[in-house]
């Protein structure tokens, strides 16, 4: 049985670009892959767990279009349990929500409590790796730490923080101090800044992923951003059957560290 991939867009602080990467990401990974198996089934599915359900709507609009499986499961436990075991699939990308720290005191998991909490905890229980977006400005700064420090590296999660929506028009400055903080924090930081372009602000009324922009310099540029992120955080990586087989060199270099 083949394992999946589990990759999981994850930050506390909400407005940060999750779903834009989930869907993205997923998006350009099912592009270089292929069409799926013989079963026509694609290799890549999209998983969310945001009751909000913007990457529901955003997935309704491209319809037959979504070159992806996506699903909504905030409510499904059983199966956020077993993400790593869908039939088919060999990347698994999940957009979850942002959430209030309800923890008192150190010793509480700042995931809190309720449906929302469990989901969360279901899929990092799943998780492979975890990609954590950060936009250019010192408001999301705390919230990241939190984020990394008290939820994934406890849980000895593999992660890489990718720096979302930069628009080169604002000058270097909070790119360059976005930059400071991570590297003074000595987390892993992607070497591929996702760009803010004016077609992902309105890919999903627009019912597009970036896959499906057009032809044109600027939706050339936007999709760069995307391939070249998936290839860092693990597009590469043929996942290894279900057993204590060691993973090959090629594979331990692609996956997120």
């Amino acid at each position: 049985m083949v394992v999946a991939h589990v990759h999981v867009i994850l930050n506390q602080k909400g407005g940060v670009g999750k779903s834009t990467l989930a869907v993205n990401l997923a998006a350009v990974t099912a592009d270089v892959l292929g069409a799926g198996t013989k079963g026509g089934q694609p290799p890549v599915v999209a998983v969310s767990i945001d009751p909000q359900g913007s990457a529901v709507w955003w997935s309704e609009r491209v319809g037959d279009g979504l070159p992806f499986d996506f699903v909504q499961a905030h409510d499904d436990l059983p199966g956020l349990a077993a993400l790593a075991r869908i039939p088919s699939a060999q990347h698994v990308f999940v957009d979850t929500p942002g959430w209030l720290d309800l923890a008192e005191t150190d010793g509480d998991d700042p995931l809190g409590k309720g449906p929302a909490a469990d989901a969360l905890r279901a899929v990092l229980d799943s998780a492979h790796d975890v990609i954590v977006p950060i936009e250019p400005e010192p408001l999301g700064f705390q919230p990241t730490q939190r984020t990394i420090e008290r939820v994934v590296k406890p849980r000895g999660l593999p992660f890489r923080v990718v720096i979302n929506n930069w628009d080169p028009r604002d000058g270097k400055a909070d790119l360059d101090q976005t930059r400071a903080f991570v590297e003074a924090q000595d987390w892993p930081l992607a070497r591929t800044v996702v760009r803010h372009y004016k077609l992902h602000t309105r890919a999903s009324a627009d019912g597009l992923v970036v896959t499906q922009y057009g032809a044109n310099r600027v939706a050339l540029q936007a999709r760069e951003d995307f391939f070249r992120l998936a290839l860092e955080v693990g597009l590469a990586v043929i996942p290894a059957p279900a057993g204590p087989k060691r993973r090959t060199r090629a594979a331990k270099r692609a996956v997120v560290r």
